[in-house]
């Protein structure tokens, strides 16, 4: 398993392939080689690679996937729009022990769990909304919201609580931007489809901590097992979200926005893949930002799932 020393070394890649070249990833001297049409374009040390995100058509050698795992890099690879299919992933499968005590969660500790996911994700809301004085009846609720939190007896009852407190967080924080409603994956609007790209960034950089430390990201606590879907990743990237939210609220404020940066087709907000660099760029700064107190959380999640009785439940607080 990585330091934390170790890991603050650490960067994430970002590689952009181009149309009509060989676009090439090779491992070469405990370096990780990014060329085109044969032509080196990038080198970097293996030593200092956490993840690389490669957009686009790619040929990988068999060398690199095993060195990868070696080093502890994982790749994603992603299409142009930015959606994730397929993944090379550094992961410590043999942490047996750790896997045993996954899957000997009772029903009684997955509730805890999911209530204490759902509890720092809400304070960051209101956190969000507080460096903005948008504070409104959502602070005034806090109390209230909590205590209902800790009152559920099954997590169904809590995704109803979340539910309630995220559509109002939307409402209230992006009001500016003529905020509609939050839609996951349909990209009916430029919020939207920056949400979903930032939270898929996020959602990869998670489970890639998750799998170094040894744990089966499909086993959640929050989120149930459900075919394919790597449920604990989905419960341990709840507290994060803020970071993306932040984001896109900035992307918009800063009028970083321009006119023909997006288009529909078919009900759906597109982009070139040129145009996409940009936003995905900030939401990578923001990950590499925050990538200590994201380690420090996984971290401490894995102390307190080994050792419950004497670790506490890890909690992320956004900067203001």
């Amino acid at each position: 398993m990585i330091t934390l020393p170790d890991f603050r070394q650490k960067q994430v890649l970002f590689i952009q392939t181009e149309r009509g070249k060989s676009n090439k990833i090779k491992f070469q001297n405990d370096n990780i080689v990014f060329s085109k049409d044969d032509d080196v374009i990038n080198k970097v040390s293996c030593h200092r690679v956490f993840a690389a995100f490669v957009i686009g058509d790619v040929t990988v050698t068999s060398e690199l996937m095993k060195q990868g795992r070696r080093f502890g890099v994982s790749f994603f690879f992603l299409k142009n729009n930015f959606d994730v299919y397929a993944s090379i992933n550094a992961a410590a499968e043999g942490n047996y022990l750790l896997r045993m005590r996954q899957y000997a969660v009772t029903e009684a500790e997955e509730l805890f769990i999911a209530k204490q996911i759902v509890k720092n994700k809400v304070k960051n809301q209101l956190r969000l909304l507080h460096s903005r004085h948008l504070e409104g009846e959502l602070k005034m609720k806090e109390n209230e919201i909590m205590r209902s939190i800790d009152d559920v007896k099954v997590c169904d009852s809590l995704r109803g609580i979340e539910g309630n407190v995220s559509k109002e967080f939307f409402g209230t924080y992006f009001k500016e931007i003529n905020w509609w409603m939050r839609m996951p994956r349909v990209k009916p609007d430029i919020p939207n489809f920056l949400l979903d790209m930032g939270y898929t960034m996020m959602f990869n950089f998670v489970d890639a901590l998750l799998l170094l430390y040894g744990f089966d990201t499909y086993k959640g606590c929050y989120h149930k097992l459900f075919f394919q879907r790597k449920s604990l990743a989905c419960d341990i990237v709840e507290p994060f979200r803020s970071i993306i939210d932040r984001e896109v609220l900035k992307i918009h404020t800063l009028k970083m926005l321009g006119k023909d940066d997006f288009k529909v087709r078919d009900g759906k907000i597109i982009s070139t893949f040129e145009v996409s660099r940009k936003y995905a760029q900030v939401f990578l700064e923001a990950i590499m930002k925050n990538k200590d107190p994201i380690y420090k959380y996984v971290q401490g999640f894995y102390r307190f799932m080994m050792n419950s009785e004497k670790n506490p439940f890890p909690e992320f607080i956004i900067s203001r």
